[in-house]
C-alpha cells in the first residue's frame, strides 16, 4: 500500500523513533531484516511483503541510476532516495557512502529533506581506512547536527579494507557508538567472528547477509541485531530479468 492509498503519513520524529524501537529487545535468532532497495518499485514489493522498514544500498541504486559503485552523484542519490521514500509509508534509512564530501549539517539536512530515517556511512575512502578518532569526530558532529531525527549506522571496514584485526573493529566500534552511532556495521566480518564482535560492541549490529548463505535466523544467532543485504537483491533482480530476456531471444 502506498502512501496515497493510506494514512497521512507519520511525522519525521515519529519514524525515526518507530525505526529505532525496531531495533530494541531483539532476541537471538530474529534479527531486524531490512531488505535493500533500488528504487520506488522495489521498495513497495518489499513493504507488501510485509517488511517493517527498508534500508538503500549506495550500490544497488547507483546500479539503477547506471552508476557504478560509489560513482553516484551526490544529487542523484539523494533524489533517488526520496523517490523511494515518497513510495512507502514505512522509515527508510539511506546508505550515503563516506557522506559525499559534504559538511554534517548539510548531510543531514539533505537527509532529512529526502525523507531519510536514517543512514550508512562508512570510515573508509577510496578503499583506504580512515583515521578512527578523526573519523569519530566527524560522526559526533553529524549525530550532533541531526539531534534525534536520525538512525546513524556506522559501518566499520576493519574486514573489508584493513587488516581483519577483531579487536581492531571493536576498538573503532566503541569510538564511534561513544560519538553517538545507534548501530555498528562491521560489513564483511567472518561467521566465526561474530560471536566475538557481538560480545564487544555496545549496542545494535548489523551484519551483511549473501543470498544462499546462513539463514537470517543462524545470523541472528551469531550476534546479528539487524541483517541488510547490500546489492545482493539488485544483482539477483538483475540476473533474474536477464535470464528472461535471454529466453524471449
Amino acid at each position: 500500500m502506498t502512501p496515497v492509498e493510506s494514512e497521512p503519513r507519520r511525522t519525521a520524529r515519529s519514524e525515526v523513533e518507530a525505526f529505532r524501537a525496531l531495533h530494541q529487545g531483539r532476541l537471538p535468532g530474529d534479527p531486524l531484516v531490512l531488505p535493500g532497495p533500488w528504487d520506488a518499485a522495489s521498495a513497495r514489493v518489499f513493504v507488501d511483503a510485509g517488511f517493517p522498514a527498508l534500508a538503500t544500498p549506495s550500490a544497488g541504486v547507483a546500479a539503477s541510476l547506471g552508476y557504478e559503485d560509489g560513482a553516484t552523484p551526490a544529487e542523484e542519490m539523494f533524489a533517488a532516495v526520496a523517490r523511494i521514500v515518497r513510495a512507502v509509508d514505512v522509515p527508510v534509512s539511506a546508505d550515503v557512502e563516506a557522506g559525499y564530501g559534504l559538511a554534517p549539517k548539510e548531510l543531514t539536512e539533505r537527509l532529512l529533506e529526502a525523507g531519510a530515517v536514517g543512514c550508512n556511512l562508512e570510515d573508509s575512502a577510496g578503499g583506504v581506512l580512515k583515521d578512527a578518532a578523526q573519523h569519530a569526530d566527524w560522526l559526533a558532529e553529524v549525530c550532533a547536527a541531526a539531534g534525534d531525527q536520525l538512525f546513524v549506522n556506522a559501518r566499520v571496514d576493519v574486514f573489508a579494507y584493513g587488516d581483519s584485526d577483531a579487536e581492531r573493529a571493536i576498538e573503532r566500534a566503541a569510538l564511534y557508538v561513544a560519538a553517538g552511532a545507534d548501530c555498528v556495521y562491521p560489513i564483511g566480518a567472518p561467521l566465526d567472528v561474530l560471536p566475538l564482535l557481538r560480545a564487544g560492541i555496545e549496542g545494535p549490529v548489523n551484519v551483511f547477509a549473501r543470498l544462499g548463505g546462513p539463514s537470517v535466523s543462524e545470523l541472528g544467532d551469531l550476534g546479528a541485531t539487524r541483517v541488510t543485504f547490500g546489492p545482493g537483491l539488485q544483482r539477483r533482480s538483475a540476473e533474474a530479468l536477464r535470464e528472461i530476456a535471454v529466453n524471449l531471444r
